[in-house]
């Protein structure tokens, strides 16, 4: 809550008071030298100095001082000179009374704010069941009927460890979730989402590595004891730089993004456990007799799969600079000429109602209709999944922070709707029927919190930038590498807001708020994710392969970790695929944001990441030559 503002300038009208409470040290009714009462006032250092400036100002031009609190005037005291060191002295015809209050109004004029509900959300029972029930049916079917027996058909019996591993990690979620009484949003949802899918990609890169051990014709035990270790590497850094843009989500974010940074650090913790400790210890259990035991990785499906893979897929990057750049410029084109992003409530400030009817209403009549309800302000009217639900978005009295101005806006709507549709408005939306429409839910947030939280997205994922780039600089030793995935991570960002600009041109308006910008935050930790495995499989060629060109080193890892890509890809857009198609009207927008992030993730790792790097590390200017080893590749992920 911020401080009252308790100086201002009688004449300075908007903007902020040049002083305000919490500088005040104490304040008490006293007498002055006359025996008369007066209010004595001492300020702390920082105070002194702005009170000296503002007193001199005011002693030259004749100006009062007035003393504001919650916005009532209590005094407005001449001043007769500059007053130095912040001790002030406030006389005049008091009573010992009027003296004695406004020393209290000084008082407490160094206190906070009395609590005032900036952001609020009410959602009607049957909107909110319906939506909890889509986006769980969706992930389920997702997560249970496609990738869990996926991992089987494809990993066979390592497939069931991954998937044991993987209902251990979400039993870990939820426990301590529990333990700590925290609520599910959707932005929480989104965390466990991306762990899950990192859970997954953690036993892919094991599985990945023992089965390239067992090409090479290596011994069961060895090849699960050199898969695992192989892949510690690349698992490690996966997380932790996922793990340090949670801590920095956490420290900077507000309300929902802050609950998303908790859940996806609990949940880095627990499926970096259930992945490599769970699930080594029923593998190792499983092969305990070597060679006789009926442990395998492999299926007819996935032996082989992509063994022999050998693109040149940096001797392409150009085409992927050239295609990526066409796709943002398209994006931003239409930002500019079309007016921007559809953002909602909680980047401008306003208030959102989901009205639910028993018929078709048109959106365009009803949104001429309750002009005039909201001060000939024009509200936003669309439909929200059904032609029969429309959501109604308004900034009339936004600023009016009086009590009550909720009901008054409202009772606008309510009655601009009875005046257009002839219906009566019922407060239980399972009783809507031909003579009556309800509100379903409804959203408030207040201008000041919604340029704070504005701010504070920003804020949080310029310092994740920063934080994975100092990180991967310190991991990889060159400066090129972090640059390199940070551009990537731009890119990204870039492309999944080209997306949807492009999809509203469609007709396709997808509302940009808090929740899409849990999507782009998952979506940025499933691109580094993926960034780091491909790098991390570069670094380990390059140390054993030194003398071959470096643009050789990274087709070879490239191709080396393919398989790892477009399984782990595939699982996880699987489920958000089934998410976007019956997760419903309020899951929309985040589903179809993580949809476009995770193959635009995977994409900009192989032709922008990787890319970057080569270009930057030119020596002298003189490219390598975009030339990959005649010999094949020998698919193996890192």
């Amino acid at each position: 809550t911020p401080m009252l503002e308790l100086f201002a300038i009688k004449t300075q009208r908007g903007g902020k008071a040049p002083l305000t409470g919490e500088v005040i040290t104490n304040a008490w009714q006293d007498y002055d030298e006359r025996g008369r009462p007066a209010v004595y006032m001492s300020m702390n250092s920082t105070g002194a100095r702005k009170w000296a400036a503002l007193t001199a100002n005011a002693a030259s031009t004749g100006t009062r001082i007035s003393i504001v609190l919650d916005n009532y005037v209590y005094s407005a005291p001449g001043v007769d000179e500059e007053i130095p060191n912040g001790s002030s002295v406030i006389s005049g015809n008091f009573t010992i009374e009027e003296a004695a209050d406004l020393g209290n109004v000084l008082k407490a004029g160094a206190l906070p704010a009395p609590t005032r509900i900036v952001q609020e959300a009410i959602i009607g029972p049957t909107l909110g069941q319906e939506a909890q029930s889509q986006g769980i049916n969706s992930i389920l079917i997702g997560l249970v009927g496609v990738v869990l027996i996926f991992m089987v058909l494809y990993y066979a019996r390592g497939g069931l460890v991954a998937n044991l591993a993987l209902l251990f990690n979400v039993f870990f979620i939820l426990g301590v979730l529990a333990q700590l009484n925290a609520a599910l949003t959707l932005p929480g949802a989104a965390g466990i989402v991306l762990t899950i899918g990192m859970a997954i990609d953690a036993n892919v890169l094991i599985f990945e590595r023992i089965r390239e051990e067992l090409r090479i014709g290596g011994k069961i035990k060895a090849a699960i004891s050199t898969g695992y270790k192989k892949a510690y590497s690349s698992i490690i850094d996966a997380n932790v730089t996922t793990f340090l843009t949670a801590v920095i989500l956490y420290v900077l974010g507000q309300g929902p993004v802050k609950g998303f940074a908790i859940t996806l650090m609990i949940g880095i913790v627990c499926s970096f456990f259930s992945a490599v400790f769970i699930s080594r210890v029923i593998v190792e259990w499983m092969s305990r007799k070597g060679d006789k035991s009926k442990m395998n990785f492999d299926t007819i499906i996935s032996k082989d799969f992509l063994s022999n893979l050998n693109l040149d897929f940096l001797g392409k990057r150009k085409f992927g600079y050239a295609f990526s750049s066409i796709f943002i410029t398209i994006g931003i084109t239409i930002m500019l000429t079309t007016g921007g992003l559809n953002f909602g409530v909680d980047f401008l400030g306003g208030r959102s109602y989901v009205v639910t009817f028993n018929e078709p209403i048109v959106a365009s009549d009803l949104k001429a209709a309750l002009a005039d309800e909201f001060g000939n302000t024009s509200p936003d009217v669309k439909t929200f999944g059904g032609n029969n639900v429309l959501k109604v978005t308004t900034s009339y009295l936004i600023d009016n922070d009086d009590e009550g101005t909720s009901g008054i806006v409202e009772a606008a709507l309510i009655q601009g709707i009875e005046d257009f549709t002839g219906l009566q408005f019922i407060q239980n939306d399972a009783r809507v029927d031909q003579e009556h429409f309800t509100i379903s839910s409804s959203e408030e947030v207040g201008a000041t919190i919604a340029d704070d939280i504005k701010n504070a997205s920003i804020q949080s994922i310029l310092f994740s930038l920063a934080a994975i780039f100092l990180y991967i600089f310190m991991r990889f030793r060159k400066w090129q590498f972090g640059f390199g995935a940070v551009v990537a991570l731009l890119h990204d960002t870039l492309v999944v807001l080209s997306a949807f600009a492009i999809a509203g041109l469609l007709g396709f308006k997808y509302e940009v708020d808090q929740v899409f910008i849990a999507a782009m935050l998952t979506i940025v930790g499933y691109s580094i994710n993926d960034t780091v495995v491909v790098f991390d499989r570069i670094r380990e060629n390059l140390t054993l392969n030194h003398k071959k060109e470096m643009i050789v080193n990274f087709n070879e890892a490239i191709n080396a970790t393919m398989s790892r890509t477009l399984v782990t890809s595939f699982t996880t857009l699987v489920v958000v695929a089934i998410l976007f198609v019956f997760g419903g009207a309020v899951l929309k927008g985040f589903s179809f944001a993580l949809l476009v992030g995770i193959v635009v993730g995977t994409y900009s790792s192989v032709f922008i990441a990787a890319p970057v790097v080569i270009d930057l590390s030119h020596k002298k200017g003189k490219p390598a030559k975009a030339v990959a080893d005649s010999r094949p590749v020998t698919a193996a992920t890192s």
